[in-house]
């Protein structure tokens, strides 16, 4: 209005008088410029959520964006502002159009390569990255890794394990990266409890090559204790054939994969056996308020969405709006609380997890270690 006031102001009139009864021509209003982009927010910090919207992950991806608008609503936070940017046209890309769109901070992406995609041009910006991946090699250079670290899982779980008396373990894994880490952890974790690995067995994710790895491994020594480093339905198939050419009496182990499913108490196979995972406690209650207001169940990964916000929310006390975020304070000794609870990034930006260990029992899982509440 002021500036269509102004323009009457200076409108300049023909020469000579105004005709008696004829008005003046009205003043012509000048354009109004659009800038390209997302508006200028002087109020609240920018922050992106890159996660596949569309393409096989989209489902993870929305319940991941769901999850940080509940973690926002829930919260009544007023100062942060979330895009969601689809990685699966090219998460490059989506970085790119982030930043150009003036975010300080990324939340995802959600795999590794997408991670290794996105690091080096966020670190260019200055603009941390704060990924939902596992992937360990993906972090490093402003990346840091929320995801449930298979490492972790494993070495809670034996050092449990190990406090119950078993010494002699042997480890099942799947060839590929996962069943690689899962090798290295184990003997690790195994080794650094005072135990013995007698006997590690590698298969491939075919029919009948499981069955040939138990059957070597039945040549070993006896063991009190086997890993099973697969998912819960692999490991159901494989128990009956260890207590069948195996060692009959031996304990089972499962890794973090188990948590994820929600059939796993219910196959009777896997009764009495033990895995290391983050708590459900919390996230059941955020799984009930998330199925009230989406109409769906969410995906167990999306709560790293809304620890995620949580993280933001509580550096955002220290964080001037339109600066940049303060990496440094994802470096806190004491750690961070969540849905999950308590996490920490180490120096590799590996977030390391309060974990508990938790025991198939009579159709359900029970907690028979409890996660820390914190970090010394």
């Amino acid at each position: 209005m002021a500036a269509m006031l102004l323009a009457g102001c200076q409108t300049v009139l023909p020469r000579g008088a105004t005709e008696p009864g004829r008005r003046p021509p009205p003043p012509r209003q000048q354009p109004t410029q659009v800038e390209p982009g997302i508006p200028t927010d002087t109020a609240r910090h920018r922050v992106a959520l890159l996660v596949p919207l569309s393409g096989p992950n989209a489902g993870v991806g929305q319940s991941l964006a769901n999850a940080t608008q509940m973690a926002l609503l829930d919260s009544n936070n007023q100062r942060i502002r979330i895009t969601t940017y689809d990685t699966n046209l090219g998460a490059a890309a989506a970085a790119q159009k982030a930043i150009a769109d003036g975010n300080r901070l990324i939340l995802g992406p959600l795999l590794g390569d997408d991670v290794r995609a996105v690091t080096p041009i966020a670190h260019r910006a200055a603009v941390p990255v704060v990924a939902f991946s596992n992937d360990a090699s993906a972090a490093g250079q402003g990346a840091y890794l929320m995801g449930y670290a298979p490492t972790q899982s494993i070495a809670r779980v034996v050092d449990y394990a190990k406090a119950q008396g078993i010494t002699s373990f042997a480890g099942l894994v799947p060839n590929g990266t996962y069943g690689e880490r899962a090798s290295t952890a184990f003997l690790r974790s195994v080794e650094s409890a005072g135990g013995q690995v007698v006997s590690l067995q590698t298969y491939q994710r075919a029919p009948g090559s499981i069955t040939a790895a138990i059957t070597r491994m039945g040549k070993d020594s006896p063991y009190q204790a086997i890993l099973i480093a697969d998912s819960a339905n692999t490991a159901s198939a494989a128990v009956p054939v260890i207590r069948r050419i195996g060692t009959s009496s031996a304990h089972v182990l499962g890794t973090e994969l188990w948590n994820s499913e929600s059939s796993m108490a219910n196959k009777p196979s896997l009764n009495g056996a033990w895995f290391a995972s983050v708590s459900n406690g919390l996230y059941r209650q955020y799984a009930a308020k998330y199925r009230a207001r989406f109409g769906a169940a969410p995906f167990r990964l999306s709560s790293l969405g809304y620890d995620a916000v949580l993280l933001t929310i509580r550096i955002s006390a220290d964080w001037t709006v339109g600066t940049p975020f303060p990496e440094r304070r994802l470096s806190d000794s004491g750690g961070f609380a969540g849905i999950d609870g308590a996490f920490r990034f180490g120096k590799d930006g590996v977030a390391e997890r309060a974990l508990e260990v938790q025991e198939i029992r009579g159709g359900t899982a029970v907690t028979v270690s409890p996660a820390p509440r914190g970090f010394e």
